[in-house]
């Protein structure tokens, strides 16, 4: 028996409701996966939960399908933020979809003193944490936002506890303070911090500094562990 498919589609979701595929999704289900009229799908759209949906029109450039019936209520992510120096393509890659997979409502990449990314994909990365999402079971895609320079998001900071993660702790007991509210996770580029960026998270009342742990991670490994240290923590899995 095959698998039932799940789709991100741009569409709402409801009973009755008809929602139309896009050329590639189209090309997709019917010319990769060999999919046709009658086929039950998973479509979700990040606000209306997920929906079983019929496939009404076949076609490789175009599709239609019919909502029947809610299979999953819509479930949102903690009000967290993933803020992370890009690395190399692969890695970024990892991290996008690892981030929406454990619970980021919002993905920031930024550039920091050290970052030797200089420019990233937007719509790209975009993708992969769409492909993330239906892969998963998710229902909610988090946005991934343009590149932007750590000093400057750091200049408009609101009340935001930021949780950023420093090989200077090595060794340090890995701890995070209880405080509610909305959280940001910032992992820094495989150079670390500058010595200015960390002078100046230190100085913000907002801004905890935590050890990951007495062995130093990959960029891409630290963005998976302190994503699982927030969660169990102050999160929705505990």
């Amino acid at each position: 028996m095959a698998s039932v498919i799940r789709l991100y589609v741009d569409h709402p979701l409801g009973v009755g409701q008809s929602v139309p595929l896009n050329r590639e999704q189209s090309h997709y289900l019917f010319g990769v996966m060999r999919r046709g009229v009658g086929e039950v799908l998973e479509l979700f759209n990040g606000l209306d939960g997920e929906w079983l949906a019929r496939v009404v029109q076949a076609g490789k450039r175009n599709a239609i399908l019919l909502c029947e019936s809610k299979s999953k209520p819509m479930i949102l992510p903690p009000d967290l933020w993933m803020m992370f120096a890009p690395i190399k393509k692969a890695r970024t890659d990892f991290i996008v979809e690892k981030a929406t997979e454990m619970g980021a409502a919002q993905i920031l990449p930024v550039q920091t003193d050290f970052t030797n990314s200089e420019r990233i994909r937007q719509d790209r990365l975009q993708n992969h944490a769409v492909e993330a999402a239906e892969q998963c079971g998710g229902t909610y895609v988090p946005p991934v936002m343009e590149l932007q320079k750590l000093s400057k998001l750091l200049d408009g900071w609101d009340d935001r506890h930021i949780m950023f993660c420093d090989e200077n702790r090595l060794g340090e007991a890995v701890a995070l303070s209880q405080q509610p509210g909305p959280w940001a996770i910032l992992i820094g580029p495989e150079g670390g911090f500058s010595p200015a960026e960390r002078e100046r998270l230190e100085a913000m009342p907002q801004a905890q500094g935590v050890s990951l742990g007495p062995r130093i991670l990959r960029a891409d490994t630290a963005a998976v562990a302190a994503l699982a240290l927030w969660q169990t923590s102050l999160g929705d899995w505990q």
